[in-house]
């Protein structure tokens, strides 16, 4: 956290009253580390919330437009400048604050449609976004479209005012609970394979939509194979221009690959050597017994670090209009590589241990199954060859082979 004297004294007091808000708004039980899935707010039509805490939280979060501090406050949010909401966020952490809501209408709709979309549009679903009223999910791989995302082929007819979409999605994290799917349609044939899609909005309970859950690894499932069949799509809900949904879908990639790449950060759990203490103990300085999985994670927290110190160096830069566009991929990329480390040092902390994969002693097998999770972390996403191609030709400018 900056020290007082090296800020703007608007800053200074804008840090001062955000902190004394906090702790006194904040509950003490959202000041825990997240154990569980049950610990993350995702909010919705349907949200249960884990405690009556969660449910606070979140509507004194949403009352200010913390939830989305950056937008406007016409839309939901809490009207922000990048500082403000760079103190906001550094205090929250200080605080060990949980975040009071999770959401890729947060993280991947939401900007898209501050850019993209119609005042109405925007009206209609950005408010609720910020309120944690509407779950979203991305309908965008598809069984034969997956890095090669263009060559989809769930196609949208035009009929006249509305659109009837007919096809399959694949990966589709947490269809079975959304509320709304974002989702890219072919809707011209002819035009080449890029300029064919279009962007479009609608609710997963509308008829002709259903879903299947996919079994991982990991035994535990966000993903499903999303289904439609004679969907009906008003017009209203086309954001941009028909056939011009990949300019859309490329511009949200760039924020999905900033959240993936966010899990690189810790955030409010605990830190790695505190997790691996409690598997192998600590000697009599109060080390962790181990001194070459000590050595490890130490190289580990320094990278975990300076990568927070990166992501925060690239959210001034974005939001300066400074950022280069291909930068998301290197962030998208290192931050899976540092979650698949994380997970592999509290795997080895834990030696055979770690690997139960049921009962109460490993939390129904946790550290196993979030091991074999972060796996997919550099498949989903944009895949990490994909990614270094797009930072060599893209940054580095190198030539195709």
């Amino acid at each position: 956290m900056p020290e007082a004297q090296t800020e703007p004294q608007a800053i200074q007091s804008f840090r001062t009253e955000t902190r004394a808000w906090l702790v006194q708004n904040c509950p003490d039980e959202m000041r825990l580390p997240m154990n569980s899935e049950d610990d993350v707010c995702w909010g919705g039509r349907n949200v249960r919330f884990s405690c009556d805490a969660q449910r606070l939280w979140l509507e004194r979060m949403a009352g200010r437009g913390w939830t989305v501090p950056t937008w406007p406050r016409e839309y939901g949010g809490g009207g922000l400048s990048a500082d403000e909401a760079k103190v906001l966020a550094q205090e929250m952490r200080s605080l060990a604050c949980r975040s009071p809501l999770s959401s890729f209408g947060i993280w991947m709709l939401g900007p898209a449609l501050l850019k993209f979309g119609t005042e109405a549009q925007k009206h209609e679903h950005l408010p609720k976004i910020a309120r944690g009223e509407i779950r979203w999910c991305q309908g965008y791989s598809e069984p034969n479209a997956g890095s090669d995302l263009a060559s989809l082929q769930t196609r949208a007819e035009d009929r006249g005012d509305h659109f009837i979409v007919n096809g399959q999605k694949v990966w589709t994290s947490y269809a079975d609970k959304a509320d709304w799917i974002f989702c890219l349609v072919r809707t011209d044939s002819a035009a080449q394979k890029h300029t064919g899609i279009s962007f479009v909005l609608f609710d997963m309970a509308s008829p002709g939509v259903s879903t299947k859950p996919i079994a991982l690894i990991s035994g535990k499932s966000p993903f499903c194979e999303t289904f439609f069949d004679n969907v009906r799509v008003e017009k209203s809900n086309l954001v941009g221009t028909a056939g011009g949904g990949w300019t859309v879908a490329k511009y949200l990639l760039t924020h999905e690959r900033e959240m993936i790449g966010a899990i690189g950060e810790r955030a409010a759990s605990r830190p790695l050597g505190e997790l691996a203490a409690d598997w192998v103990g600590v000697d009599a300085q109060g080390r962790l017994a181990d001194p070459l999985l000590r050595a490890r994670i130490a190289e580990f927290e320094v990278d975990e670090t300076a990568f927070r110190l990166l992501m925060e160096r690239f959210g001034d830069l974005a939001k300066a209009r400074l950022a280069h566009p291909a930068f998301s991929s290197a962030l998208k990329y290192y931050g899976a590589e540092l979650n698949k480390r994380r997970n592999e040092l509290i795997m080895s902390a834990g030696g055979s241990d770690a690997l139960e994969w049921e009962g109460a002693l490993s939390g129904q097998g946790t550290a196993a199954r979030t091991w074999l999770r972060s796996k997919a972390n550099s498949i989903e996403g944009g895949t990490s060859e994909v990614q270094l191609n797009v930072i060599s030709k893209r940054v580095l400018g190198l030539p195709g082979a």
